[in-house]
Formats: C-alpha cells, sequence, structure tokens
C-alpha cells in the first residue's frame, strides 16, 4: 500500500462550528498476532475537518500490514498522515509497544505534537492529562 492509498483511508466530514476549540480523541490498536498491541491514541483539536472514527480504525489496520522500525517511526508517519488529511489546530500521538529486545523493558513509548503557527489555547491545553 502506497502514502496515498494509505491516507485515503482517512474519512472525513466538516467541523459544525469552527469558532469553538475541543479536543478529540480517539484510541485503537495495530491488529497483530502473538498479543503485542501496539497501542495508537491521537488527540487533536479540529480546525476545517474531523476525522471519522471508523475510518481511523481502517487506517490502523492498514498500518498492522506494515513493517515499523521503531514506535518513533510509527508515530511520525501517523501525525505526517494526519496533518496532511485532518489538518488540525493541534494534535497529539502517541504510541506505545511492548519492547520484545530485552526482557527488563516492558514498554517503548513515543509521544509527538504539532500545532498550527500561531494557535494556542492554554485553558484548553492545560486541562489535559501530563506524559
Amino acid at each position: 500500500m502506497d502514502l496515498n492509498e494509505r491516507r485515503a483511508l482517512l474519512v472525513l466530514s466538516s467541523n459544525l462550528d469552527r469558532k469553538l476549540d475541543y479536543l478529540v480523541t480517539l484510541s485503537g490498536h495495530l491488529p497483530g498476532g502473538g498479543g503485542a498491541r501496539q497501542l495508537v491514541n491521537v488527540r487533536y483539536v479540529p480546525d476545517k475537518l474531523i476525522l471519522e472514527a471508523r475510518s481511523f480504525g481502517t487506517y490502523l489496520e492498514a498500518l498492522a500490514d506494515l513493517q515499523w522500525e521503531s514506535p518513533e517511526d510509527l508515530a511520525v508517519t501517523v501525525l505526517t498522515d494526519l496533518n496532511n488529511e485532518v489538518v488540525t489546530r493541534w494534535i497529539q500521538v502517541t504510541v506505545n509497544v511492548p519492547e520484545l529486545q530485552h526482557h527488563a523493558v516492558d514498554t517503548h513509548g513515543v509521544t509527538i505534537e504539532d500545532r498550527q503557527p500561531g494557535w494556542d489555547n492554554p485553558a484548553l491545553l492545560g486541562r489535559l492529562e501530563r506524559i
């Protein structure tokens, strides 16, 4: 699956009130065998468009068919795809995967975020759970 096919899985709808800042949260996992669930959480403040939750699940299923060198690689890909298609005011992507490289490490997590230049809402972002 190429980049355009993957991004085409992200179905969007119009934001009904662009004057409001509000938080959308989507949580899911990449389906896979062996019980090693790769968790992906997305939080964003929409601008013109909203990502339909069902399509996020379809998108995660497509990501499960690809090879990921690291959780960082997966997080950057999700952020880049969503930034390209949804064009949010603010977005945060968190990926947590079981760390299978060493028996003493349980999870490898990555959090990455981005925002539109000049956008800020400290009252909204200040209420979010801290990493």
